[in-house]
């Protein structure tokens, strides 16, 4: 399993060597991946479907709790044949729909590492490796969603998203943590046993709080909604991925995986529906406000997912049933019609709805595909929209008093959706071929029979739901542990439900032939625009970087003595406070050493050197000066059986001095800002942080001496790292993380000063 999981990182990494000498080959290999990991998990459905969940475990850092544990469960394999599955048709389609870009390798690189990221996730069971492949998928879309980078709106929308989701994975980095103190282990499925210990803990508001703050602004949940609709700058490819099947649906799967540990309690349960009902039902009334299919496509997933939210929130089991079955169900037919929307997009050049129509007659496989996905959106009878909308609205006919509400709430979002399922499966293949797209033709077969393949499996599952019995069993089980046996059925008889059902579709119709896209509807929004969550958050974001402006202005203006006097002043006052805080200081004089004549010449010669730089002219002579202040430390650390310190600060000494000395020469003649009133702030803030370091450091004779850490490092470095200088065997293997992070900061750092020595800011100077 560990294979299938970073193989996709494996060949990211190696499309810098495949573009050397093989570029075309790579959408011509690449495609191969999803489908070789999608026929993995295939051999793995038999056992995982008789509820034989498979595990496999990787030591990572075991002293921390932390593994690369993965198990495959019914909901982990849901999701991971969605991943490798719409992937694989992801990467054939491409292949065609970008095949003029000069950045398609760079395309099916990004596109490797965040189906890899993807992976990690929906397949780990360990909460610190979650968070690392939940973040891996925030950067890689990062990467895909800001795939033009030409274009400023598209940087623009990338830098949101990452931004949000950014946002919401430190957020929830803190509230796994959480997690994992209070009920004692990193695994998940550990800490379903200790659903209980977690839920009566009084910290359970503020982790749940934390975890539904990840997820919201994962899945587009209001109000951390509207990075999605921009993401829409992302060629089609990358919307159909992301927006239909794995990113999005990454919040959702979270909150699906911590049901049984966290769920089952008012505050988690009411908190969902209400962000939920919300999300959907302002989105899927959004969506019929919208003219660009692209656009339409953005809301309607955005009520999706608020719909899959909600269903999670109402926790019954029809209601996890529903959202197990709508999950698969969304993702087929989204998928489908993304990548129908990218076919007309590719063979018009419009995405405008109101200027599309009868494209049936040149392109009748994809108009059929758009058919069959707009019918499963919108519940027709025979399709697995219809069997998922059942199963939705009896979970809410029968929620105690709150049914009439709920139920309400969730058929006024279908009617919305239906329309816009119509709108963008529909309406652009019926009615007349306008004359400037006469010249539109069939697509390659390789844009048209993957939105065909998905759309026969709305009809197949639909037509014949129990093939899904025995997935969608594992899969309720996953999220209700406890649940009964499922039975998948075209016919639930005539009852309430039905009459609900047939009510959205004549609703839904009757909407559909009423309302007409136009740009006209879509301005009627506008004077609502300033109170959209986006311009709230732009205001805000334009508000703290005036602030930052003004904060950087005052304290990092360029001048190193100011950052000097800043670093001081705090010092000082903390050191202060911590003495006026109540610390009684004592001072064992008797523990101090008489002072010896060789010391004696050191501390004058110390003194004399610092008046003698106070006093100088010249930066030579300050210079000159503090060397000599350091080279006479050095001789302390002689006098005190320190020969290692005193060499090391003689050589960094020797080293600074030069290295000064060497920058004088650059610079210009000296000019002297120093007025009496500025000595005398900078003789008392040096004399008073003189003494306050003097004080700690006497009261350090006093302080209790506490040998166990070193005693360990003594014993162990040997014999656990093998290596006899300890303060190494420290940087090295006991400190490793550490070094670690500090290694990968200079890698950045690197990396960003070699990208500005590459920089062009004169992009038209030839030289």
């Amino acid at each position: 399993m560990i294979f299938a999981v970073i193989s996709g990182f494996i060949l990211a990494a190696l499309v810098p060597l495949f573009s050397s000498f093989a570029r075309n080959l790579i959408p011509k290999i690449y495609p191969f991946l999803p489908l070789g990991i999608f026929i993995y998990l295939g051999t793995c459905f038999s056992q995982v479907t008789q509820n034989a969940p498979m595990h496999w475990s990787y030591n990572w850092v075991p002293s921390f709790g932390v593994n690369l544990d993965f198990r495959l469960d019914g909901l982990a394999l849901l999701f991971g044949m969605l991943i490798t599955g719409i992937g694989t048709l992801v990467f054939f389609y491409s292949s065609y729909y970008l095949k003029e870009d000069k950045y398609l390798d760079r395309f099916y690189g990004y596109l490797s590492m965040f189906m890899a990221a993807m992976l990690g996730l929906v397949l780990s069971d360990n909460l610190i490796s979650l968070f690392v492949f939940w973040e891996l998928t925030s950067i890689s879309s990062f990467f895909l969603i800001g795939y033009k980078n030409d274009d400023p709106s598209s940087r623009k929308s990338a830098l949101m998203a990452l931004g949000i989701t950014g946002f919401g994975g430190l957020v929830l980095l803190a509230g796994l943590i959480w997690i994992g103190f209070v009920g004692g282990s990193y695994s998940i499925i550990e800490l379903v046993n200790s659903s209980e210990l977690i839920k009566s803990h009084e910290a359970y508001p503020w982790i749940i709080g934390l975890l539904f703050i990840g997820a919201f602004t994962k899945s587009a949940q209001f109000p951390f909604h509207f990075w999605l609709p921009g993401a829409m700058k992302a060629p089609t490819p990358v919307s159909t991925y992301l927006h239909s099947a794995t990113m999005v649906k990454a919040g959702i799967y979270l909150l699906a995986r911590f049901t049984p540990v966290l769920g089952g309690t008012d505050s988690w349960n009411w908190t969902l529906i209400l962000v939920g009902g919300i999300t959907m039902l302002y989105a899927a009334a959004h969506s019929l406000f919208r003219t660009d299919l692209k656009s339409i496509l953005a809301y309607s997933t955005i009520s999706a997912l608020g719909i899959l939210v909600f269903l999670l929130g109402v926790g019954t089991e029809d209601a996890l049933l529903a959202a197990g079955i709508f999950i698969l169900t969304h993702a087929l037919y989204k998928a489908t019609l993304f990548l129908i929307t990218g076919i007309i997009d590719h063979e018009t050049g419009t995405r405008e709805v109101t200027s599309l129509g009868g494209l049936q007659k040149v392109m009748k496989p994809v108009a059929l595909a758009g058919y069959l996905a707009a019918l499963s959106s919108a519940g027709v009878p025979l399709f697995l929209g219809f069997i998922s909308k059942e199963i939705m609205y009896e979970s809410t006919f029968h929620f105690s008093n709150w049914a009439i509400i709920l139920t309400a709430s969730i058929v006024l979002t279908k009617v919305f959706l239906f329309v816009a399922g119509f709108w963008v499966g529909i309406k652009p293949f019926t009615g007349n071929l306008p004359q400037e797209h006469a010249k539109a033709k069939m697509p390659s077969p390789l844009l048209w029979i993957p939105p065909v393949f998905l759309a026969g499996l709305c009809v197949l599952f639909g037509v014949f739901p129990g093939i899904l019995d025995a997935f969608m069993q594992t899969v309720f089980n996953s999220m209700s542990p406890e649940g009964e046996v499922i039975h998948l059925a075209l016919w639930h008889g005539l009852n309430w439900v039905l009459v609900l059902s047939l009510l959205t579709l004549g609703l839904g119709f009757a909407l559909y032939k009423f309302l007409k896209p136009s740009q006209s509807l879509k301005g009627k929004l506008a004077p609502f625009d300033k109170f959209a969550p986006i311009e709230l958050m732009e205001r805000i974001g334009i508000t703290f970087q005036s602030f930052a402006g003004s904060w950087t202005g005052f304290f990092q203006n360029g001048y190193l003595r100011n950052y000097v006097i800043s670093i001081l002043i705090f010092l000082t006052v903390l050191a202060g406070y911590r003495l006026y805080d109540g610390v009684d200081i004592h001072l064992d004089w008797s523990q101090i050493s008489d002072i010896t004549p060789s010391e004696f010449l050191v501390v004058v010669l110390m003194v004399t050197s610092i008046f003698f730089a106070l006093i100088t002219k010249t930066r030579t002579g300050v210079i000159v000066a503090l060397g000599i202040i350091g080279l006479a430390n050095c001789l302390f650390f002689l006098y005190y059986s320190a020969p290692d310190l005193a060499m090391t600060q003689f050589s960094i000494d020797t080293l600074t001095v030069l290295l000064f000395m060497l920058v004088l020469f650059q610079l210009p003649k000296n000019r002297s800002f120093s007025t009496r009133k500025l000595r005398v702030r900078d003789g008392a803030l040096s004399l008073m942080f003189g003494v306050l370091i003097s004080i700690l450091a006497l009261e350090v004779f006093e302080a209790p001496s506490y040998t166990e850490v070193s005693e360990y490092y003594a014993e162990n470095a040997y014999l656990l790292a093998k290596g006899k200088n300890v303060v190494n065997v420290i940087l090295v293997d006991f400190r490793g993380i550490d070094t670690l992070v500090e290694t990968v900061v200079l890698v950045i750092a690197a990396m960003g000063v070699f990208s500005l020595l590459k920089l062009n800011l004169n992009p038209f100077n030839k030289e």
